[in-house]
């Protein structure tokens, strides 16, 4: 039986010896990429109305907002970790 730390060292390995046989990344992931962008456009436009040109726009802002959001989180957790470690070295 495998350790939680052996477990996930195992799936680096298997993720990386996989990126490792993929000659064409992009066609890789495209099916994932394709699917945040409709996320996106289904978000600033549910039903549909917008332009093409307006709905690409707004799921732009949307996307960039979503991993600024991310970014802020964490930044936070970051912050709040080093001052837990400084707390704890005195």
């Amino acid at each position: 039986m495998s350790t939680p730390v052996e477990r996930t060292l195992q799936a680096r390995i298997a993720a990386h010896e996989s990126w490792a046989k993929t000659s064409d990344r992009a066609a890789r992931t495209a099916k994932a990429r394709a699917a945040m962008t409709s996320k996106f456009d289904r978000i600033v436009d549910p039903d549909g109305l917008l332009s093409p040109e307006e709905r690409a726009y707004r799921a732009d802002q949307a996307r960039k907002a979503h991993y600024t959001r991310l970014a802020l989180k964490s930044a936070q957790v970051r912050r709040r970790r080093g001052r837990s470690r400084k707390g704890s070295e005195c």
